[in-house]
């Protein structure tokens, strides 16, 4: 049974490997938000058994007056608003990267870099690159060490539990003042995908701390982060198709090593460059475990380590296991939503309901062809058994590998009887952007919007309707800065 369960979390693991970190690899169709000349669009829609083209062609007639609006909103938008002008930090998913450091692709908008587009907005943004596949645990104590600077500490209790080494690289700190008890500095965080998992445990260890370090930690080397008692430095956090319940895509026909060279395949096509495994680059940071790099070594060699790294099937405390939906449930239970923070989501969808019972989710054609697998899996399936996350078709709906359900909120639990709130209400402002609106309530998921005919990698990737997704990042970057000081 053990050894079942982890080939279906290596195979996880390599379906997120191949989706989460292509951002760029969206397929030529065009992307709309869902406004309500898009919601009426939707309900005239010619039957799911219509040539492709003629779907596409009835979605799209709906939508040109709603990009039309939205676009001429982004236009209108200052350069920056008068409000907290606090750093906003953009976090990766899984198996992804800061800026452009892997084959010259930007994580965060393909081709143009969104980092360098907000900054020239006066924003001050920063895009910090973390481990790739490890826990959100070790991901965090990362970020917190990419942003206030020091070594990596993962903490005494967890290096034990898990046996990994306690500390990590160092960074030199983007923003050391946040370390400062007499600051007022403040920082806006925003995930994609996992990213919105890691932010969540960010601040919960942050506010916080954790009992099990501060136990086993009694010589005085305890990481701030685990105390409870640093000054609350986190203004706001977005998540962007994030898996707050998991994702439900799991299949064990995947095996490692195709997925991986497929992986390969599909980045050097999006790059028009001849990469391989031999030459891909990608820098696992997994440190922790001893799976370095070593001085002299070919990346071919490095990367046959970590491929046959009994690594995979040994440990939770890895990304797969908290991407499942049985360790988002987990995860839920551990990091709630904090009582001084605004908390904003956002889904993205590209899937629509057949007209024959019992109505599953079916991609619509301009889904990246990558994600066609694992969005009619999740479309279509449900788990009832017992002891583990009960999967319904309130699920189906999703954006190719996260459901539309997952990404509004955490939902799903363990034990905790204290749920966070959400007001599913709170959408765009009357032109459809995004606001921050009066009496915005912190400790509560106020969700934004659902951004239709969008898959999990466009959103991000932006290589079909760039100038309107390019805008949400406007928008968004707007709104949390209207976020008064104080507040």
């Amino acid at each position: 049974m053990k050894n079942q369960r982890s080939s279906k979390l290596v195979s996880l693991l390599l379906v997120f490997a191949m989706v989460f970190c292509l951002p760029t690899f969206a397929s030529a169709e065009e992307a709309a938000v869902e406004t309500p000349a898009v919601a009426n669009a939707e309900t005239v829609e010619p039957s799911a058994e219509a040539p492709a083209e003629d779907r596409q062609v009835a979605v799209q007639a709906g939508e040109q007056t709603a990009v039309k609006d939205i676009e001429e909103a982004v236009a209108k938008l200052p350069a920056t608003a008068d409000g907290n002008k606090y750093p906003i930090v953009l976090v990766h998913g899984l198996f992804g990267w800061g800026n452009d450091e892997l084959a010259h692709l930007n994580y965060w908008g393909g081709t143009d870099s969104l980092r360098e587009l907000l900054t020239n907005k006066g924003y001050e943004v920063y895009t910090p690159s973390i481990g790739p596949v490890a826990s959100n645990w070790d991901r965090a104590c990362e970020l917190y060490a990419y942003l206030v600077g020091g070594t990596v500490d993962y903490g005494a209790a967890h290096a034990a539990k898990y046996g990994h080494d306690r500390y990590g690289r160092s960074f030199p700190g983007v923003l050391p003042e946040l370390k400062d008890a007499d600051s007022a500095l403040k920082v806006h965080l925003v995930g994609h995908s996992m990213g919105g998992e890691t932010i969540r445990m960010l601040a919960q260890l942050l506010e916080n701390g954790d009992q099990n370090e501060l136990a086993a930690t009694t010589d005085g080397s305890i990481s701030p982060l685990f105390k409870g008692e640093s000054r609350h430095w986190i203004a706001s956090i977005t998540s962007i198709s994030t898996p707050h319940d998991g994702s439900q895509f799991d299949d064990t026909k995947y095996q490692i090593e195709p997925l991986t060279h497929q992986f390969i395949a599909a980045l050097a096509s999006a790059t028009g460059a001849n990469i391989n495994d031999t030459n891909l680059g990608l820098d696992f940071k997994l440190d922790q475990w001893g799976l370095t790099r070593k001085a002299g070594e070919s990346y071919a060699s490095y990367f046959k380590r970590v491929m046959d790294s009994n690594l995979w099937y040994k440990t939770n405390d890895l990304s797969v296991y908290d991407l499942d939906t049985d360790g988002a449930a987990v995860l839920n239970d551990y990091a709630h939503a904090q009582p001084d923070i605004y908390y904003f989501s956002i889904a993205c969808s590209d899937t629509y309901a057949s007209p024959f019972w019992p109505n599953y989710q079916k991609p619509y054609p301009n889904m990246n062809p990558l994600l066609w697998k694992s969005s009619t899996y999740i479309g279509k399936h449900v788990n009832y058994a017992y002891g583990h996350v009960q999967v319904t078709s309130e699920w189906w709906k999703n954006d190719g590998i996260v459901s539309v359900r997952s990404a509004i909120c955490p939902h799903s639990y363990v034990n905790s009887k204290d749920h966070d709130a959400v007001d599913l209400r709170y959408g765009l402002a009357a032109n459809g952007t995004y606001e921050f609106k009066n009496g915005t309530q912190p400790g509560v998921w106020n969700y934004l919007e659902e951004i239709t005919h969008t898959d999990h990698l466009n959103v991000v990737g932006q290589n079909e309707n760039k100038q309107l997704l390019q805008g949400k990042f406007y928008q968004l970057a707007a709104m949390l800065e209207s976020i008064p000081v104080g507040k």
